[in-house]
């Protein structure tokens, strides 16, 4: 890549963290989402079609339609987010276009949410929380069999994609007294096995059938859509709680939510959905799943980081360098 006093046209999709724009205008010509609406398909039609570089988040679909349409002058996407399922990238690199992402930065705040539901789902947290705080109920005191959940102390634990998250998730919840066990597409290795004391299975069949947690810690890629399957659903203990801090079109949501409301699976910690921001009513409407808005990786930290390495991607690239966090279609 030539390099050239002008600076690039960036086109940022959604809002970031102030210190975070402040230096994208002091480095590039940066077009800013100041009042942080999600952009249309024509919208992001047409910031490819003029921006050098397309700044999307994971929440916007940068599909064939959007890349196939980019101006000549657009050369690098650098996605907002370690997941680029919302890009095409066999489109982008047909086109010669560059896809950069943000791994690695997020990796201890999603732990620590994939940790919390854990703790929230079978405690029991958001159902007592909102029973104090609804006006028609009246807390009459402790009772030693009222709001009883379920310790998760000595539990199996499965871990569903063992990357850096499942890691991160496999190191907490070792401190909390859980049993470790793991499946992935290939097996870590040793010394992180002793390390974690984790257990491999190859068959994610038969290590569902005989967890107590189940938590969802892999991208989603054509190849883990509805990974968790009615079928496999269906082989979950009745008393099996289920988290999901990943991706939701991992889990088929409508199956998920029947054998909750039939009881099939005791409950479900969920901080993303099939087909956001729509949410399965059945899902919001249970005590036993505890449901977020997305927020795994919602930290003033981690946002700025992401920002840094967005910035670092963009500026590498036009100093005639390989980005760092290039993607490669085969990774995903």
């Amino acid at each position: 890549m030539p390099s050239t006093t002008k600076k690039p046209v960036v086109i940022v999709t959604r809002k970031l963290p102030d210190v975070v724009e402040t230096r994208m205008r002091e480095l590039f010509d940066a077009r800013l989402n100041i009042d942080d609406h999600p952009l249309t398909q024509t919208e992001l039609v047409a910031a490819a079609k003029e921006a050098d570089v397309l700044v999307p988040t994971v929440t916007d679909r940068i599909d064939r339609g959007v890349v196939s349409q980019a101006g000549p002058n657009l050369r690098l996407i650098a996605n907002f987010g370690t997941g680029v399922d919302n890009i095409d990238l066999d489109t982008a690199r047909n086109r010669g276009i560059t896809v950069t992402n943000t791994p690695g930065v997020l990796t201890e705040d999603t732990a620590d949410m994939t940790m919390a539901l854990m703790l929230a789902v079978p405690r029991r947290l958001a159902e007592a929380t909102n029973y104090l705080k609804d006006p028609k109920t009246h807390w009459a005191g402790w009772s030693p069999t009222w709001m009883l959940g379920h310790r998760i102390y000595g539990k199996r634990l499965g871990i569903i994609g063992m990357g850096r998250i499942g890691q991160a998730v496999a190191r907490r919840a070792k401190a909390f007294g859980l049993q470790i066990h793991y499946h992935n597409r290939r097996r870590v290795a040793e010394e992180i096995e002793r390390e974690l004391d984790a257990t491999y299975w190859d068959s994610l069949d038969q290590m569902l059938a005989r967890m107590d947690i189940i938590s969802v810690n892999c991208p989603h890629t054509p190849a883990t859509y509805h990974l968790l399957s009615a079928r496999r659903l269906k082989l979950l203990k009745p008393t099996a709680y289920l988290v999901n801090t990943a991706r939701g079109e991992v889990i088929d949501e409508n199956e998920l939510a029947r054998q909750i409301e039939a009881g099939a699976i005791a409950g479900a910690g969920l901080d993303v959905f099939e087909h956001e921001p729509a949410i399965n009513p059945k899902l919001l409407a249970s005590d036993r799943v505890v449901a977020l808005p997305h927020m795994g990786s919602a930290t003033i930290e981690g946002r700025i980081d992401m920002g840094e390495k967005v910035i670092i991607n963009i500026k590498t690239f036009f100093d005639g360098h390989a980005p760092p966090d290039k993607v490669h279609p085969a990774m995903f």
